[in-house]
């Protein structure tokens, strides 16, 4: 993945600041999380080469910020003992500073909840978006509008499926 970061000179002229990978990226072994920018909400100097992604990943954002960022989700082991599956999941969520977030798990070991608005756009595969409730097979293009709610996504395929996302922190109710 190419990552076109664009800021300004000291002349106020538009430049490229960062073009390359993203700059972090976790889990791979599982799909992957991989970070293309944050912010935290504050004024944004445009004259900066700061990559912003490149930062320890946790899953949600900073009071008042925001994430950008691709992640791919591997099919699910078949055979694999809900045990362990519940183990692997809180494991992965530990390592992103989001096993709080883990609140209801009972319909599935990835379920967890943010007080962010997400928008969620599948590129490719073959994904189940699962809330307590409901079960919604979603198709490549799809946009999800993720609203605070309970969820978890399942690959349904053989291939990683790839997603990507923005997540903004809010006060949800």
């Amino acid at each position: 993945m190419r990552r076109i970061v664009t800021g300004h000179n000291e002349d106020g002229k538009s430049v490229v600041k960062i073009d390359g990978p993203p700059a972090r990226s976790i889990g791979e072994e599982i799909g992957g999380l991989f970070e293309i920018w944050n912010e935290d909400g504050n004024t944004i100097d445009t004259k900066s080469s700061e990559d912003r992604a490149d930062s320890d990943i946790i899953l949600s954002p900073p009071e008042g910020g925001s994430k950008f960022r691709y992640f791919q989700i591997m099919p699910t082991p078949k055979g694999v003992p809900l045990d362990v599956l519940n183990k692997m999941a809180e494991d992965a969520f530990s390592r992103i500073g989001a096993a709080h977030h883990r609140v209801d798990v009972k319909k599935h070991p990835a379920m967890h909840k943010t007080k962010t608005i997400d928008y969620i756009v599948l590129l490719q595969g073959d994904v189940t978006l699962i809330l307590d409730e409901e079960e919604l097979k979603i198709k490549p293009f799809d946009v999800v509008v993720q609203r605070g709610t309970n969820h978890a996504w399942i690959n349904n395929g053989s291939e990683p499926a790839l997603l990507i996302a923005v997540l903004i922190d809010n006060e949800l109710i």
